[in-house]
């Protein structure tokens, strides 16, 4: 039993068989997602050595529990206590690799439409020898001639694609909302439960809205400080209320009929955390108090400056904003998703049927199965054609790749960048925060309006 099962993972990892697990009760996984997965786990495995570099603590660990430390850096040319392992610039060097292992990719898969030729299966297997290749990528980074030029250079290309990926994730939770909206709202042709249950998402949706609005007013404004946060807080709130207005008023529900409340529920409540956390990344401010002195305002409520607070809330960012780059790096490769981003259409959701869970629900459902030895099985789903388009996968990583090299550095602070202090606040991530909160509601406003102005094109 387990010699079968060997020999299938041999060839998962040299050859062009799709990757399954050892253990036959594992439940039934498809070609397609199991290709997704193993290049998910390429990309987080390099995200968290790039967490690894930019953290003190763990360099003084390596110091302190590592015998000849000293003696090994010098071996391996690496500097004095291997500087040019750790910090900012050697995170631009692996992310730099990476980058360029899924830029080669996509520019490998361009055309391929089918999983049967030899560039597909390249694609779906050979995971052994793409993850040396990986590794190989990452080390040639530090061997670049010119240093200094490459990190000027590739600071601005980084920022460049780090922007295009939030315009994507931006992209992908307006669709995501609509879709939402409509799927539910098909359903209550069916069943008047529906209607039911979109009132009370959306009153739940804006009640979390309203109170993290006046959460934010309460911790993050003072009398006589926090102007900014004061500007910005009543900026973005009554955006979100006019696009709430906009959503369900009649002009725009004579070309959108399934145009409702929920849709600006959704936006709302990003909106509201995308400002929550730009004040959250705001510099700390400080005002004169007779009694205490100079005080601290405008501060995130659990930064007490014990240690054990700190790691936790570094902890926990890190953690979400893992899963909002994988979310956005696998979903937005679907063909539903990667069709949104290319021009939204109104009848998305139209021949779906109405289920809670629809935004799981794969591009295919028809495949055939495939018995492996003693392992887990294989649905191959990609007979006929592929579920996703190859190209645009490895498109949407290389953007994550530069996205994680900006966001682990601080963006454009890098020079002060460590990944205990990522969320103590700097102008760089406040900014874009920001700018971030208002071309969620453009794009959405952009999709409420645009039906007006080319009633042709959505019509047909």
């Amino acid at each position: 039993m387990c010699t079968p099962c060997c020999v299938s993972q041999l060839a998962c990892c040299c050859g062009s068989a799709a990757c399954s697990l050892c253990c036959g009760c594992c439940p039934k996984i498809k070609q397609s997602t199991s290709t997704r997965f193993m290049y998910a786990l390429f990309f987080m495995l390099v995200t968290v050595t790039c967490v690894v570099m930019m953290s003190p603590t763990v360099e003084a660990a390596m110091k302190e529990n590592i015998p000849f430390y000293t003696e090994l850096c010098h071996r391996l040319n690496a500097g004095e206590n291997c500087s040019t392992l750790v910090g900012y610039s050697a995170v631009y060097k692996v992310c730099f690799g990476m980058a360029c292992f899924f830029f080669f990719f996509f520019i490998f898969t361009i055309g391929v439409q089918n999983s049967s030729g030899c560039r597909a299966a390249v694609h779906n297997g050979f995971w052994f020898l793409k993850f040396l290749a990986l590794l190989g990528c990452c080390a040639c980074g530090f061997f670049l001639p010119n240093q200094d030029k490459f990190l000027e250079v590739w600071r601005y290309v980084g920022a460049i694609g780090g922007f295009f990926f939030i315009l994507i994730q931006l992209m992908l939770l307006v669709q995501f909302a609509h879709r939402w909206n409509q799927n539910w709202s098909s359903g209550a042709t069916y069943n008047k439960a529906w209607y039911a249950a979109l009132a009370l998402v959306t009153l739940v949706l804006f009640s979390v809205a309203v109170g993290g609005m006046v959460f934010m007013v309460v911790y993050y404004t003072h009398p006589e400080a926090c102007f900014l946060n004061k500007i910005f807080l009543g900026v973005n709130g009554g955006l979100c209320f006019i696009v709430s207005l906009l959503a369900i008023s009649p002009c725009i529900q004579t070309f959108q009929p399934t145009s409702g409340l929920l849709q600006p529920a959704v936006i709302t409540v990003y909106v509201m955390y995308l400002t929550f956390s730009a004040l959250a990344s705001k510099p700390i401010e400080t005002v004169v108090d007779e009694v205490k002195g100079n005080v601290s305002v405008c501060v995130f409520p659990f930064k007490s400056g014990q240690k054990n607070d700190a790691n936790i809330v570094t902890g926990v960012g890190t953690a979400i904003l893992f899963c909002c780059i994988l979310y956005s790096c696998l979903i937005s490769t679907t063909k539903r998703s990667s069709t949104a981003l290319q021009v939204y259409r109104s009848d998305m959701a139209e021949n779906e049927r109405a289920r809670c869970c629809f935004c799981w629900v794969d591009d295919a459902e028809d495949y055939d199965e495939e018995k492996t030895g003693g392992g887990q099985n294989v649905r191959y789903d990609e007979r006929d054609g592929t579920i996703y388009s190859y190209c645009f996968f490895h498109f949407i990583f290389f953007l994550g790749s530069l996205y994680v090299m900006m966001t682990v550095t601080n963006w454009f602070h890098y020079d002060s960048a460590k990944i205990e202090k990522l969320l103590d606040g700097n102008w760089s991530v406040f900014w874009i925060k920001i700018a971030s909160s208002w071309v969620c509601l453009f794009l959405y406003m952009w999709t409420l309006v645009v039906p007006m102005l080319f009633p042709k094109r959505f019509q047909a």
